[in-house]
């Protein structure tokens, strides 16, 4: 339905969905022109609150929920832009540590479907849905007068709509390859797309790199006079055990110590995420962070879709894997901190992925495969998924066409003795997510608002965050 000005009218969920899902066709189409124009045309939102942006080849949404975590812990209003979503689109926009709700998701797209399709027809151009997206997410944090927006880059980062932020601090989390089709294939252009995040006189936290990259991300640092705190050399992570559900760590950050934490997720990797969160939110506050509010925040931490163990009999794991690199976590993370059984593998890719190097770090953990397909267009045949990987991996597979199905013929082969593992792309973590009960999602308790005295102590060194808008 069409209104007097020939904009949609946006009135339901429906409409407000399909509004975003008109633009899916227009593809992936790196470049900031379109968001730019877009933004000026609706006043540029992203400019009225300061923002952490998050980059990197794994990682980045289980940092900005860790950094949304801790803030809100320390009493800042927070808000969360991330993707793709694991269930509703929804899921990629969070306030106060919790996903918007219907009506607000409604309001929010029907407050831009004018200057979506007007900016389209005046500029005779298509804004893409990840464009259209960021845009809804910059108008929604400004709406809520957010005192801070954490948010997650899509797609490198020089190129990704979310460059138009001037960021407070700039997050790496890692770098790898990834995304060789947008990105290039050697792992310090990647770099060189991911750090042009850092703007004039900026801060840069990175997490652990590869050698070969940091020149590449130091030469940027030069070139802009950004700050750059490093981990191993500006904080790090003095202790870690494995706990049941979790690790129990102590982290030795920029600012301060913080003792006896309690991290309640799987993989030593998301020790070294929860390291770079935490010295993110102390550049981003100026100072240390409150013990106490700090281990609550990371207590409640959850990472949906990550290592998320959602059935016991069998054990069930979503993980979403999607690179090398993931895979390599998630076969550390098996090995370590799982009993030592056969996995029954069910497995989906998407894009233009080598499925046998993809799941090499799989390589003696793995029993059968069962692969299949996310619901997704740029998804790889499941009979192509299937027999690269057994072959791999030097095991039996089996095809199906359809997720469920292939999640139902795992499970019901790993029997109470072994278990099964979903991996290879989020699409499909988050499709079959849904046929399990929900885990327990704590996200919001850890957030709560104090006066901004809390900061602004000039014995403490702490800098009041009011000062950072």
């Amino acid at each position: 339905m069409r209104g007097i000005e020939g904009v949609a009218r946006i009135e339901t969920r429906d409409r407000a969905e399909a509004f975003l899902d008109d633009r899916i066709g227009h593809g992936v189409q790196p470049g900031l022109d379109r968001i730019t124009g877009l933004l000026d045309f609706m006043g540029d939102p992203q400019t009225s609150y300061p923002s952490i942006h998050i980059a990197g080849t794994n990682g980045k949404t289980t940092v900005s929920r860790m950094v949304q975590q801790i803030l809100g812990a320390h009493g800042l209003a927070t808000g969360g832009f991330t993707s793709p979503h694991l269930n509703t689109v929804e899921d990629r926009f969070t306030l106060h540590g919790l996903t918007i709700d219907e009506r607000d998701f409604v309001d929010a797209v029907a407050d831009i479907a004018w200057f979506v399709e007007a900016y389209e027809q005046q500029t005779n151009t298509s804004v893409t849905y990840f464009e259209v997206t960021a845009a809804l997410a910059f108008s929604i944090f400004a709406t809520a007068t957010v005192d801070v927006a954490v948010v997650e880059v899509g797609l490198g980062g020089r190129l990704d709509a979310t460059n138009v932020l001037e960021s407070a601090v700039a997050v790496i989390t890692g770098v790898d390859i990834d995304h060789v089709e947008f990105l290039g294939s050697e792992v310090e252009q990647i770099a060189a797309e991911k750090v042009a995040i850092v703007g004039e006189q900026g801060t840069l936290v990175t997490g652990p790199l590869q050698s070969s990259v940091e020149g590449v991300i130091a030469q940027r640092v030069r070139d802009t006079g950004a700050n750059w705190i490093r981990t191993d050399s500006d904080f790090s992570i003095t202790s870690a055990t494995i706990a049941v559900g979790g690790h129990h760590l102590s982290i030795d950050g920029v600012f301060d110590r913080y003792d006896d934490l309690y991290l309640p997720i799987h993989g030593r990797h998301q020790v070294d995420h929860l390291a770079t969160a935490v010295a993110t939110c102390e550049m981003f506050i100026g100072g240390e962070l409150d013990p106490e509010s700090l281990a609550v925040a990371v207590s409640s931490i959850s990472a949906p879709g990550r290592l998320e163990v959602v059935d016991h009999r069998p054990l069930v794991i979503l993980d979403g894997a999607h690179n090398v690199q993931g895979f390599r976590g998630l076969a550390s993370t098996l090995e370590g901190e799982f009993p030592a059984i056969e996995w029954h593998l069910v497995l989906g890719a998407r894009g233009e992925r080598d499925v046998g190097d993809l799941v090499a770090p799989l390589n003696g953990l793995v029993g059968k495969v069962y692969g299949t397909a996310p619901a997704d267009s740029a998804a790889i045949d499941p009979e192509i998924v299937a027999k690269a990987a057994g072959f791999a991996l030097g095991v039996d597979s089996e095809s199906f066409q359809e997720a469920a199905d292939a999640l139902a013929r795992a499970t019901e082969a790993a029997g109470k003795d072994s278990g099964v593992v979903v991996a290879g792309s989020l699409y499909l973590v988050g499709e079959l997510r849904g046929q399990f009960a929900p885990s327990s999602d704590r996200t919001g308790d850890a957030h709560l608002r104090f006066e901004a005295e809390r900061f602004d102590d000039p014995d403490e060194g702490h800098e009041d965050p009011e000062a950072l808008h």
